[in-house]
């Protein structure tokens, strides 16, 4: 069973930066195309960043490009969500996904794509 683990949440001013970090217990995340989606309280999750396998194609949601960068170190077997310029609006709960395990270029920005999902991590920014 694939458990995914979020961390480096926390609470933060506005126009600071977190770094976010999913890790899974027991084998490699280089295999699985990654995800990370937010959701706010009343609100419905919503998509933040996407990696494929390969880890060579990316996107990003519009309300966070140029601000967040998703990335992963396949040493650390980590996966990376860097957020900058962070504003009040960015208060949400952080999820990771995986995919896959997937040998392909593609990545992922529907929630219903992700075959696992970790717990969670709070972000909240201050104005």
């Amino acid at each position: 069973q694939v458990q995914l683990v979020e961390s480096g949440g926390g609470l933060v001013q506005a126009g600071g930066s977190l770094r976010l970090s999913c890790t899974k217990s027991g084998g490699t995340l280089s295999n699985y195309a990654m995800g990370w989606f937010r959701q706010a309280p009343g609100k419905e999750r919503e998509f933040v960043a996407a990696l494929s396998q390969s880890g060579g194609r990316t996107n990003a949601a519009d309300s966070v490009k140029g601000r967040f960068t998703i990335f992963r170190d396949n040493v650390k077997n980590t996966v990376y969500l860097q957020m900058n310029s962070l504003k009040p609006e960015d208060t949400a709960v952080y999820y990771c996904a995986a995919k896959g395990p997937a040998y392909t270029v593609t990545y992922y920005y529907q929630s219903s794509d992700y075959d696992y999902w970790g717990q969670g991590t709070q972000v909240t920014v201050s104005s």
